[in-house]
């Protein structure tokens, strides 16, 4: 096999370029698009075929500019070395300087992964979620590295995976349920992985890499960011660093795309010869770890082929606790994924036939009521009226347009009710007499004539 073979000075294939080829979170220089596109494809039409010269690429000046813009649309906070993007755009050549320093060090193999900034943020069950913050210069190496590296194993992965790849949402996922479900796939196993983010074996996870790549600068590279220091700070504030041995931080820009690749090998296992998804005819829909199996019947053995996949194959542990299998047929029996509760209920026109109920589930209901109360609170009463509505104005938006899937229109009602209530007690906290509407007006109409608007 020639070297000319990966890369983008090769016979360009004929097939169509898929859509998120040339594009991020905006659109890629031309050759940078066309050296995914090659590889794309040299994937695709030679599964077993590993790449053994992809460095190269990692250090050109085009991708990592691309990189570089992609970092900072994303934003985020700084890392552990405190510079945030802002002081690198407004320094002395700016982003520029930093791509040709990378480029510099990447080509010289002198540059090293820095520290790890470790935060938290609050879970919907009161818990903690660790959060993982490179420093700035290190998310662009990620990326550049992401731009060469992902459509390889997008070439490979199954259709079942949904979570954090390009052209696929969560709506997708929640219609692949939704469909099978309909097909009469009403036992579901609802699994939950324990800290899975976490504990990803380092050592697994590299095999799982090398099945692709056999670059071993590219892979030095990955298992760098993987063992880099985590900083944060202890009970008395003093900080305090880790070298973890299984994990990727959340929060890194390519762990995303590694969470998907070690979990790959549950999608691949689940539609081979011995798997479910041949031997029960089974449905498995993924979204990063976060999955559910359909059949007509889960029975013992589906279980425990997860559990042999999942524990002992890879290492990982299953949350017994939260993972159950349920069948829908069954009474008022329901299940929630990915913010929706999927149940069977009574028609609503009284004929003697069930139908398949969509909704927002109970706990993105009190997720979505305790951030609107953070949102309208006395912490805000210094934000005047019409700014304070836009803020959640802009915030109800997006909600609306992850939750409008299925039926949420009683869901909906809730959330105007809340805010509603919420904003009205607010104007009555900051006016120093009982706050009433202009005469004639409800507080419904005063607050739509202030900007409000309703779900």
């Amino acid at each position: 096999m020639s070297k000319c073979s990966t890369t983008e000075e090769a016979t360009a294939p004929t097939d169509p370029a898929p859509k998120w080829i040339g594009r991020k979170k905006k659109v890629l220089p031309e050759k940078v698009a066309i050296l995914r596109y090659k590889l794309y494809q040299k994937a695709k039409h030679e599964p077993k075929f590993r790449f053994y010269a992809l460095y190269d690429r990692v250090f050109r000046s085009d991708v990592l500019q691309a990189a570089c813009g992609e970092v900072f649309a994303n934003g985020g906070a700084p890392g552990p070395d405190g510079v945030t993007i802002d002081q690198i755009v407004h320094s002395e050549g700016g982003a520029e300087l930093l791509v040709k320093e990378l480029h510099e060090e990447l080509k010289a193999r002198t540059y090293k992964p820095g520290a790890v900034r470790r935060v938290y943020i609050p879970k919907a069950n009161g818990k903690l979620r660790p959060l993982g913050i490179p420093n700035v210069r290190d998310r662009v190496v990620q990326a550049a590295v992401l731009l060469v590296i992902e459509p390889i194993f997008e070439a490979m992965f199954e259709d079942s995976s949904y979570g954090f790849r390009p052209e696929r949402s969560a709506h997708d996922a929640l219609t692949k349920v939704r469909a099978a479900l309909k097909q009469g796939q009403t036992e579901v196993y609802d699994a939950d992985l324990q800290s899975y983010f976490d504990t990803i074996p380092h050592d697994k996870l590299m095999a799982s890499l090398r099945v692709r790549i056999t670059d071993s600068a590219v892979l030095r590279l990955i298992e760098g960011w993987l063992r880099a220091v985590v900083v944060e700070t202890d009970g008395n504030g003093r900080p305090k660093g880790t070298r973890p041995t299984s994990g990727t931080p959340q929060g890194g820009v390519i762990s995303p795309l590694l969470a998907n690749i070690y979990l790959h090998w549950l999608d691949h296992s689940f539609r081979s010869t011995r798997g479910p998804g041949t031997q029960a005819g089974a449905t498995l829909v993924r979204f990063a770890d976060d999955f559910v199996i359909l059949a007509e019947h889960v029975g013992a053995e589906i279980e425990e082929w997860v559990e042999g996949i999942l524990e002992k194959r890879l290492g990982l542990t299953l949350n017994r606790e939260k993972t159950r299998t349920v069948s829908l047929t069954e009474g008022k029996a329901s299940f929630d994924f990915l913010g929706f509760t999927f149940r069977f209920d009574r028609d609503l026109h009284g004929r003697d036939k069930r139908y398949l109920n969509v909704v927002p589930s109970e706990k993105a209901l009190a997720r979505e009521r305790e951030k609107l109360r953070g949102m309208i609170s006395t912490r805000q009463s210094f934000v005047p009226i019409p700014k304070l509505i836009e803020r959640v104005n802009r915030h109800l938006e997006g909600w609306c347009e992850y939750f409008d899937f299925g039926y949420p229109r009683v869901a909906f009602r809730e959330v105007n009710s809340y805010v509603r209530e919420r904003l009205t007690h607010h104007l009555k906290r900051r006016s120093q007499r009982p706050f009433q509407p202009p005469e004639g007006q409800t507080y419904y109409a005063h607050l739509a004539r202030l900007g409000l608007v309703y779900l």
